[in-house]
C-alpha cells in the first residue's frame, strides 16, 4: 500500500455512494436532499465539498468512492485540487467493476451496469485516476458474489497482483447474503492479490462478521459499509431496535454505528451521511459493544435482509 495516510482501528470514514449521484437506496432522501429537480451535478459537488470539509474537521481521513457512484470520485478530486496539502493524511479507497449508467436521471431504468471482467479493470483503472486526481490507496472489485467471475480469471487476477506490486492495496467489496463465503473464497485463492474488504455489517445482517475476523487476523483492511442499513436503523423503521436503543441512552443510529466501531475486527467504519449534522452524529457515536445473545435476537436471516434490499427504490 502506499504511505498516503495509516490505518487506526474503528475509525469512521465517509462514504460517497449516497451523494455522488441523485438518486440512491438510502431512505429520507428526498427530506435530506430537497427535491430531485434541485440535485444538479453543481449542487451535489458543494455538498460534498462540504462534507468532506466537515470530515475533515472531525479528524476523518477516509474517503470511499467507486465508478458507479456518479461524480464520486471527481468531488473527492475536486476538493483535493482545493486543498493540495491535504493528500498525504488522507487514505482514499475506491472501487471498480461497475459503471454509473443513470445519466444524471432521477427515473433511470438501470443506474449500475455490472462487468468485473479484465477489460473493465483496464478501462476504469486509469478512469477513477484521472477523476481522483490522485492514485487510490485501495481499489476494489465492487460487489463480488458468488457468481462473479472475478475470482476465477486467472488473467484479472494477475494483473491486480501487479497493482499490488506497485502499492496499492487491492480488495474487494460484498454483498448478498454470501457474503462470508465470498470473502473467504478471496482469502483462500493461492498468492492471493487481496488484502482489504469493504463488507456490509450492521445489526440487521450481521452474518459476514466470522469471515471479517479471520481476513483482520490475517492482516487485511476490514471497511464496513451500510452499518445503518441504508436508512433502516436511522430512524423509526425499526421499532425494537430504537427501543433498545432508548434504554441504553442512545438514538438507534449512535447505537448501530457504535456497534459497528466495536467490533474487533473493523478497521474503518463509514458512514454514508449527506448532511453536515448526520456526519457529525456519526462522529459522536462511541464503540458499544453489544452482546451476541442481543445480536441473534435483532438479526434477520440473511436471505430475507437482501431481497428487501434490492426491492428498495432509488429516491
Amino acid at each position: 500500500m502506499s504511505d498516503h495516510g495509516a490505518f487506526r482501528p474503528a475509525r469512521l470514514g465517509l462514504g460517497l455512494a449516497a451523494i455522488g449521484r441523485p438518486a440512491y437506496i438510502t431512505s429520507g432522501r428526498a427530506r435530506d436532499l430537497g427535491a430531485p429537480d434541485t440535485r444538479t451535478v453543481h449542487e451535489l459537488r458543494d455538498r460534498a465539498h462540504e462534507l468532506i470539509d466537515v470530515a475533515w474537521d472531525l479528524g476523518v481521513r477516509y474517503l470511499d468512492a467507486a465508478r458507479s457512484y456518479g461524480h464520486a470520485e471527481e468531488f473527492i478530486g475536486s476538493w483535493l485540487a482545493r486543498h493540495p496539502g491535504r493528500r498525504d493524511e488522507l487514505v482514499i479507497g475506491s472501487k471498480w467493476g461497475y459503471a454509473y449508467v443513470g445519466g444524471w436521471r432521477m427515473d433511470a431504468s438501470v443506474h449500475e451496469r455490472k462487468d468485473h471482467g479484465l477489460d473493465s479493470f483496464e478501462t476504469q483503472w486509469p478512469e477513477t485516476i484521472q477523476a481522483l486526481r490522485t492514485r487510490p490507496d485501495l481499489y476494489l472489485v465492487h460487489s463480488v458474489t458468488p457468481d462473479s467471475p472475478a475470482l476465477g480469471d486467472a488473467a484479472l487476477l494477475d494483473a491486480l497482483r501487479r497493482l499490488a506490486e506497485r502499492g496499492v492495496r487491492v480488495g474487494l467489496s460484498t454483498s448478498g447474503p454470501r457474503q462470508a463465503d465470498v470473502i473467504r473464497q478471496a482469502a483462500r485463492l493461492p498468492d492471493s492479490p487481496f488484502s482489504a474488504v469493504q463488507t456490509t455489517w450492521n445489526l440487521l445482517e450481521p452474518s459476514a462478521a466470522p469471515a471479517l475476523a479471520e481476513v483482520h487476523d490475517a492482516g487485511w483492511v476490514v471497511v464496513v459499509k451500510e452499518a445503518l442499513a441504508n436508512g433502516r436503523l436511522a430512524g423509526d423503521d425499526e421499532p425494537r431496535l430504537t427501543a433498545l436503543a432508548a434504554a441504553a441512552g442512545h438514538a438507534l443510529d449512535e447505537l448501530a454505528i457504535g456497534a459497528a466501531l466495536a467490533q474487533p475486527w473493523a478497521s474503518i467504519v463509514l458512514s454514508g451521511a449527506v448532511t453536515a449534522d448526520q456526519l457529525r452524529r456519526n462522529a459522536d457515536a462511541r464503540p458499544t459493544p453489544i452482546d451476541a445473545a442481543t445480536s441473534s435476537a435483532f438479526a434477520e436471516p440473511p436471505d430475507r435482509y437482501w431481497a428487501d434490499r434490492q426491492r428498495r427504490a432509488w429516491t
